[in-house]
């Protein structure tokens, strides 16, 4: 892959060092994109100061422009999020109101500055909405401009109403291994196809 860089926005509502299950499996998906060549790096949004709001800077200390810097500075963004009630965590949700204002920014040739990146997700939890939780923010993100590829989501859920988490797995369950994989080799590919020939300018 030519120089591809991949970037996890972990959307976890536990700041570091704790452990987080968001970013154990953003961190194994990572390990995944590495194998294809991906350069890759990543981030807790929780340990930075992200102001609510639907512009590209929120000012007074909003650190949401140095953020979208390294999205921007990356050919393929995984969002990687816990099920709270049912739902992506609120964290992501920001993420993706705060991404909104992209779409009045464009490129030199008029198209939305994201057109051209790669969008996955990856879900973990103990409770029902993986697929719905997946779906919304695929959507959201496909509507900012970023391209889904093929089998773009993953997921672990464990059994309802207990407490294991990802996090307290003792290996990868051999299904979610190979999700990431084909996650990770897709993404690749589509990114890789979107550096040789850009969408059509508008």
């Amino acid at each position: 892959m030519p120089d591809l860089q991949a970037l996890a926005l972990v959307c976890t509502l536990t700041p570091s060092p704790e452990p987080s299950s968001s970013e154990l499996m953003a961190r194994h998906i990572l390990d995944e994109f590495e194998h294809q060549g991906v350069q890759v790096s990543s981030l807790r949004v929780v340990d930075h100061i992200v102001k609510r709001g639907v512009q590209v800077d929120m000012g007074d200390g909003d650190e949401w422009p140095q953020l979208r810097e390294r999205i921007l500075a990356a050919d393929i963004i995984l969002l990687a999020t816990p099920i709270w009630m049912g739902h992506p965590a609120s964290v992501a949700q920001q993420v993706l109101e705060r991404l909104d204002a992209d779409l009045s920014e464009t490129d030199d040739q008029g198209r939305p500055v994201m057109y051209g990146k790669v969008a996955t997700v990856a879900v973990v939890g103990n409770e029902d909405g993986t697929h719905k939780s997946i779906a919304d923010i695929m959507q959201g993100l496909n509507d900012v401009g970023f391209s889904i590829p093929a089998q773009g989501g993953t997921y672990w859920v464990g059994e309802a109403m207990q407490t294991v988490d990802f996090k307290d797995l003792d290996k990868v369950p051999d299904a979610v291994a190979t999700a990431n994989t084909a996650l990770a080799r897709n993404a690749s590919h589509l990114a890789w196809l979107l550096r040789r020939q850009e969408y059509p300018a508008t």
